[in-house]
């Protein structure tokens, strides 16, 4: 189980490394929590792995949210996902 920003991260880089062509250039900044107590993980990839990541209508990008989101929940955390 998850417990940290770190292992979330980990989790991002695996979930979106696994969905690019271009893996080495997967990249997740994360921010520090805001007064809500929200921690915002950016994910960065190729131009070229762009549309991958989001999918059809965002599909993609809506699911990882959600397994982000369930995962960061079990540990009582509060994240948000931005695809930069």
């Amino acid at each position: 189980m998850c417990r940290t920003a770190t292992d979330l991260k980990d989790l991002l880089l695996t979930i979106a490394r696994g969905l690019v062509e271009n893996p080495d250039a997967v990249r997740v900044e994360v921010d520090e929590p805001d007064e809500g107590g929200v921690t915002v993980l950016h994910l960065h990839v190729a131009d070229d792995d762009m549309g991958r990541v989001i999918g059809k209508q965002g599909r993609i990008a809506k699911a990882i949210r959600v397994v982000m989101r369930a995962t960061a929940t079990r540990s009582n955390d509060k994240i948000s996902v931005e695809i930069d």
